[in-house]
């Protein structure tokens, strides 16, 4: 993994994410990828799980905007601090969250193991 690969995963993680397409967001991992959304929670198995996850939660969230900064990179693994706003439908809430990705990747550029830590923030339209 170099800063360019990891920056054009990470690109095409939040373009999945803002056009809510969960296909692009499965094709970003392995067949047998490991994916936990907070470090209490079981990790999911598989791009089908992964698949989904990426069909239920985007279709309560509108106006979706990604952002990133990579921390740091080693052979196989990068750290990002990444953003992202969007508004819950259908109670028209603003959300963001400000978070931490570990992402560990193949020789192919697609993530093997995927973590995430994050803080929530919801205020009234």
């Amino acid at each position: 993994m170099n800063k360019e690969s990891f920056s054009h995963w990470l690109d095409a993680y939040g373009r999945a994410w803002e056009t809510r397409d969960p296909q692009a967001a499965g094709r970003l991992f392995t067949e047998d990828a490991t994916y936990r959304e907070s470090p209490f929670d079981d990790p999911m198995f598989g791009r089908n799980a992964i698949i989904e996850y990426w069909s239920d939660v985007p279709k309560s969230q509108e106006n979706i905007k990604f952002s990133y900064e990579i921390f740091g990179i080693t052979e196989q693994r990068g750290f990002a601090r990444w953003w992202a706003s969007f508004v819950r439908i259908p109670s028209q809430m603003k959300v963001k969250y400000d978070g931490i990705f570990v992402v560990e990747m193949n020789e192919k550029n697609e993530c093997t193991k995927f973590e995430e830590w994050w803080h929530r923030q919801e205020t009234k339209p």
